[in-house]
């Protein structure tokens, strides 16, 4: 597990599905930017900001769309 890329803040290349399955990321990690598989609760269409709040596995994590509202899962983030 990359633990590194929590708390990365990303932008959503290939839309996700929610429970119908993953979509994916670009997060700038190490330097570089780089291709995760992201999951998420609820759909969150391309382009959007996410933030990851979990590391599933290798090169799989999972994220919140940042919108400005909170979320169960982190304490209340400002608007980007």
């Amino acid at each position: 597990m990359d633990f590194e890329v929590v708390g990365a803040v990303g932008t959503v290349t290939v839309a996700t599905r929610g429970a119908d399955g993953p979509g994916e990321v670009v997060l700038r990690v190490r330097g570089s930017s780089e291709s995760y598989l992201a999951f998420s609760e609820e759909p969150i269409p391309k382009g959007s900001s996410v933030l990851v709040v979990e590391s599933r596995a290798a090169r799989s994590v999972t994220v919140v769309r940042l919108d400005g509202t909170p979320t169960p899962h982190l304490p209340h983030l400002p608007p980007t």
